[in-house]
């Protein structure tokens, strides 16, 4: 399925609180993504999103309208050379390709834009659709630490996944 990766704007709030108002998406982010997910979150996180130069949080865009948001996180400190991607899609598109597609546009975006060595993702044990997604795209599972997140009243299990950037052969 075709879709674009662009900066959020303020238009997107529509349709960024109708696709992220669903249980079956909260359930798998921290609870930084807000179930319900109000008007009042979406111009909070419109806001986050647009502040940083570079841009690095982008909305997914399907037939013009924002469905999901896939970023970069780059870390700070002792992990400086590291980020994060997180990413979140409208059920209406699951199983449509475009994560797995997304994934390595926003892993090329980051090792080009951050002087970083390491990409790294963190799903719940329970998210075995994301874990297939970057293993797809060459993610390999560094650790699994058991019991260490609360969800909705669940403990569960939190992976990482990770991928280096290329090493350069001379």
């Amino acid at each position: 399925m075709e879709f674009k990766l662009r900066p959020w704007q303020l238009s997107d709030l529509d349709s960024l609180v109708h696709h992220a108002n669903n249980i079956n998406i909260a359930k798998f982010l921290t609870d930084q993504f807000p179930h319900p997910y109000t008007e009042e979150g979406g111009r909070h996180f419109i806001a986050f999103a647009t502040k940083d130069d570079p841009i690095h949080l982008f909305a997914i865009e399907v037939e013009g309208k924002a469905v999901g948001g896939i970023g970069i996180h780059p870390q700070s400190d002792i992990m400086k050379r590291n980020a994060e991607l997180g990413y979140w899609l409208s059920e209406e598109y699951w199983g449509r390709g475009i994560i797995s597609a997304a994934i390595p546009q926003m892993v090329d975006f980051a090792f080009k834009t951050y002087p970083i060595d390491r990409v790294y993702a963190r799903p719940f044990h329970t998210n075995t659709g994301s874990q297939r997604v970057l293993e797809k795209n060459g993610f390999v599972l560094e650790a699994r630490i058991n019991g260490v997140i609360e969800k909705f009243g669940e403990r569960l299990d939190e992976l990482i996944y990770a991928v280096r950037r290329p090493v350069k052969i001379y």
